[in-house]
Parts: structure tokens; C-alpha cells; sequence
């Protein structure tokens, strides 16, 4: 198959990942960028330890753990997004500051 075809799709879902980072308000939205982004990693850490042949399989070790705290982070995010939409009945990051008070506008 070789490394062209894994390597352009994690590129796109790469690029489509901060597309989402940068563009969205939503905070659940920007997690799920950012767990598209894990994603593309993981690809390039497999394709790469694949396409090298290593006989230790470090590439997809280095997945796993990719994968362990992609979960982990998505734990704490919805945690944290709960937490907000608690206190301040909506999850869009235009209404925060840099302290994570509500911007009064």
C-alpha cells in the first residue's frame, strides 16, 4: 500500500482537528478536535513503526500510550466542561476570560 495514502490521511485529519480548535466555541466541539488530532498521531506512530519494521514495535507501544491519555484527557475535559456549564449555563469559550470567569458583555 505503502506510506503515502496513511500519511495524507493523517495529515488531513490533522488539519481538520485544528481547523476545529481554532474555529470552534463550542468546548465539546474543541475536545473532539483535539481527540482528531490523537487520532492522526496514532496513525503516523503506526504507519511509521510499520513502514520501518521495528522488531520492539516502540510505534505502537507509543500509541497505546497515546490512546491511554487521549482517554484520560477526554475524563478531564467533559469534567471540566461540566463544571462550567454548572456554574455558568453555557460551554462557549467566548464567554470566558483567561481566568475562566464569565466576560460580562
Amino acid at each position: 500500500m505503502g506510506i503515502a495514502y496513511p500519511t495524507v490521511l493523517a495529515a488531513v485529519l490533522f488539519a481538520i482537528g485544528i481547523y476545529g480548535v481554532l474555529a470552534r466555541r463550542n468546548a465539546v466541539l474543541i475536545l473532539m478536535s483535539v481527540e482528531l488530532m490523537l487520532g492522526a498521531v496514532t496513525l503516523n506512530l503506526v504507519t511509521f513503526d510499520a513502514l520501518l519494521g521495528d522488531p520492539s514495535r516502540s510505534g505502537q507501544v507509543l500509541a497505546l500510550f497515546v490512546i491511554v491519555i487521549a482517554a484520560a484527557e477526554v475524563g478531564v475535559g467533559l469534567a471540566i466542561v461540566l463544571l462550567l456549564f454548572r456554574n455558568r449555563a453555557s460551554i462557549s469559550v467566548d464567554t470566558l476570560d483567561g481566568r475562566g470567569e464569565a466576560v460580562r458583555r
